[in-house]
């Protein structure tokens, strides 16, 4: 798939390389191209080398090869230009937990020369609500869940205007509301002109709220593009709920339906990618063979499909 023009580029990888001691490949020649003004999610299971590569990206730690660039510049060279311009939450926030939530934030901000201290508490107060921590601004971090914490990264990634939103696992440790309330924001800062770039080893994240995606597994990048055309590139399945599954499973491999899998009294199989058989016609010939025929369709395939169909790999779904 073709990357989109630098121009339109905010996060961009060329052979990007990282071997750690010991010689463990963890990133191995990537190439990424994130366009500007979508919510890109980077995709891979925990191990996958998605943080590394996060890191390199930022210039936080030197790529063992491959080039970078972030909002148009070299990295790690253009850091003290570039930085300014990007929020992140990398690995968890880190408070201190002698200080109160609002106090972290206000001694964050008050180490970055480019921001305005006229403007401090304002804005504190703004990023706080915004992740859903003013009631809790007062109390000390060290009381802080896991979720709190990560809503007070995500406060302080939020404490300035950003063109590049960096997130890496921007959901870990919230409850089912917590990450509909941040899967919210994301589309919310995404509608005001912000590029977010959000890792995840959850797919129904990445299906959720990403508009482009990149899959990665082993260190290696597997493919990259457009959310709707990655999942459409793997096949759909069609699905049959009868209680003759054995003959139902006989009649799909007739019309080239492959692997038929029967879970309770349903049978469902991939389509073949080429010539797919017409459903009506697969449905008539069901019905002459005498299969009681209580449901019957396809069913689009998913993220999940393409993960699959990639690597050959299962994958966590939520949670």
């Amino acid at each position: 798939m073709q990357p989109p023009p630098a121009s339109d580029t905010v996060v961009e990888a060329r052979g990007l390389t990282k071997r750690y001691r010991g010689g463990q490949l963890a990133v191995d020649g990537l190439d990424l191209a994130v366009p500007r003004g979508s919510v890109f999610g980077f995709l891979g299971p925990n191990g996958s080398g998605k943080t590394t590569t996060i890191r390199m990206l930022l210039g936080l730690i030197e790529p063992g090869g491959g080039s970078a660039r972030l909002l148009g510049e070299p990295m790690p060279d253009a850091a003290r230009r570039v930085l300014p311009r990007v929020g992140a939450l990398i690995e968890g926030p880190a408070p201190y937990g002698f200080l109160s939530g609002r106090d972290n934030l206000l001694r964050l901000d008050a180490a970055d020369p480019t921001a305005d201290p006229r403007t401090r508490a304002a804005r504190v107060g703004e990023a706080l609500e915004r992740v859903g921590l003013t009631a809790a601004a007062r109390k000390k971090a060290r009381a802080y869940s896991l979720g709190m914490k990560q809503r007070l990264g995500l406060a302080a990634a939020l404490l300035r205007p950003r063109e590049l939103l960096v997130l890496d696992e921007p959901t870990n440790g919230l409850d089912p509301q917590g990450m509909r309330e941040i899967r919210s924001l994301v589309r919310e800062l995404a509608g005001d002109g912000t590029t977010v770039f959000l890792s995840s080893h959850l797919l129904d994240e990445i299906e959720q709220v990403c508009t482009h995606a990149a899959v990665m597994a082993r260190g290696r990048l597997l493919t990259q593009g457009p959310v709707a055309e990655l999942a459409a590139g793997a096949r759909g399945r069609l699905a049959v709920t009868t209680p003759d599954t054995a003959d139902a499973a006989r009649v799909l491999k007739e019309y080239g339906v492959t692997a038929p899998t029967v879970v309770g009294d349903r049978v469902t199989g991939e389509l073949p990618p080429s010539d797919p058989p017409d459903p009506a016609e697969v449905n008539a010939a069901l019905v002459r063979a005498g299969v009681r025929v209580r449901a019957f369709g396809t069913e689009r395939a998913s993220l999940e499909d393409a993960f699959v169909a990639l690597t050959g790999e299962g994958f966590d779904v939520a949670g």
